[in-house]
């Protein structure tokens, strides 16, 4: 697959250097992107991270959770009401254990819930327990190049930057609805990159 024009090379030392022994939490929404996020999940459990899955309703119609439970050796989250690693019905423990996080991709409709603090599917729950002044968040958009020039989406993903959220595309190109533009989600060595060089606290 041809990478986008501003897509880095994968250095997998340096990921190994920045994320080895991390605890990484990775969300999923819904999305024909999803499929990109099956490589940052297993490159990142290659790295030596520590890597959770949790995924939309939407999501789990794109990519199975069994997918991403063997690429991360993990169960996946996919509904607030699994106590599938601890009792707690918010999963607190979850995100208390992150040391950073990622969303990749983040849908239109995951986007506006993030900006307005709603908290009814599991990826937007554990992320709003996620203290953005310690722990980075990074995400990764994916949407139709009219969805994501939306009022709302400009007004959303500005809100989210002043909240504290972290930035990786999206790019221009070719989409999925045969559209070309702005939208396509940032290609998985990308990602990667943006995650290496996330402010990750020093380790004790």
């Amino acid at each position: 697959m041809p990478q986008s024009p501003d897509a880095q090379p994968f250095d997998a030392a340096r990921l190994k250097a920045a994320v080895e022994g991390r605890e990484c939490l990775v969300g999923v929404a819904g999305g024909i992107a999803a499929y990109k996020t099956a490589t940052v999940v297993s490159r990142l459990a290659q790295a030596g991270a520590r890597v959770t899955v949790a995924m939309t309703p939407a999501a789990t119609k794109f990519v199975t959770p069994l997918t991403f439970q063997a690429l991360s050796g993990r169960p996946v989250y996919t509904s607030p009401w699994e106590h599938v690693e601890s009792s707690d019905p918010q999963h607190i423990s979850l995100a208390s254990r992150a040391d950073f996080a990622v969303v990749a991709p983040v849908s239109m409709d995951l986007m506006a819930r993030l900006a307005l603090g709603l908290t009814d599917d599991v990826v937007s729950l554990i992320l709003s327990a996620i203290p953005r002044d310690r722990i980075p968040v990074l995400l990764a958009p994916a949407m139709n190049s009219v969805m994501w020039s939306q009022p709302s989406s400009v007004r959303n993903r500005e809100q989210l930057a002043r909240d504290g959220f972290r930035f990786v595309g999206p790019g221009d190109g070719w989409q999925a609805c045969r559209a070309v533009g702005p939208g396509r989600m940032s290609e998985p060595e990308e990602i990667l990159e943006a995650i290496c060089r996330l402010p990750l606290a020093s380790r004790g």
